[in-house]
């Protein structure tokens, strides 16, 4: 039993054990120092990033203010090549596209947004800038454009409502008024109601000829109905 060796023995034994595992503790402690310092490293590293992105989106936002059109240029260039995948880079983006409409620079408007859509990672952001850009092209009178855009959306999650409201202002300007009633109904009756204006969609709604009720609704479409 260990409580009857002698204390020579016992230093003995230790000495033992740590001449065989010693090196492995040592080793075990230096590993978790330098992991630790790896760490902290990085995470330094990635706040520096952030706060750098975060920096350059603010120079950018005044360059847009000022309709320094060249500086916003190359501030977006710099973020788009140094932080691909930061949040400011998508932001900044959007703010590049808002200059070019400011300038009359619609299709470079329109080319900024398909960037944005296409190098997001941020689905809802995404959503935004589907909407922004199929409203751009139906402003524009690319309506076929406006409504591919729109298609392509799998999954409008709260902006079900927004995308079918749309829908119908691509329809109504092709001049299919039953489609854009349908439309325009499907977003009135969205399972997220306060994301959509209810009394501007029922305008809309009520602006359509009688035509297109009567082709959906007849009851509704004859003044006799009531009777």
């Amino acid at each position: 039993m260990d409580e009857f060796l002698s204390e020579k023995e016992q230093l003995e034994r230790i000495r033992d054990w740590w001449r065989e595992n010693g090196w492995y503790l040592i080793g075990g402690a230096a590993l978790g120092a330098v992991l630790l310092f790896g760490w902290t490293q990085y995470r330094a590293y990635q706040q520096q990033r952030i706060e750098t992105a975060s920096n350059l989106y603010e120079e950018m936002s005044r360059a847009v203010l000022d309709r320094a059109e060249a500086q916003a240029t190359d501030l977006l260039d710099e973020l788009r090549a140094e932080y691909p995948s930061s949040p400011y880079t998508d932001q900044a983006g959007l703010l590049y596209a808002s200059l070019m409409l400011d300038g009359q620079r619609s299709d470079d408007a329109v080319a900024a947004l398909r960037y944005v859509l296409g190098d997001t990672d941020d689905p809802q952001l995404a959503l935004v800038v589907r909407l922004r850009l199929a409203r751009l092209l139906l402003h524009l009178d690319r309506l076929d454009d406006a409504l591919a855009v729109i298609a392509e959306v799998r999954d409008p999650g709260r902006f079900v409502g927004l995308f079918s409201e749309l829908r119908g202002d691509i329809y109504l300007a092709q001049g299919d008024q039953q489609q854009a009633r349908t439309a325009y109904l499907e977003a009135f009756n969205s399972e997220y109601p306060e994301v959509v204006d209810r009394n501007m969609l029922q305008m809309k709604i009520d602006d359509l000829p009688a035509a297109a009720v009567a082709l959906a609704d007849p009851e509704r479409a004859d003044p006799e109905g009531d009777l």
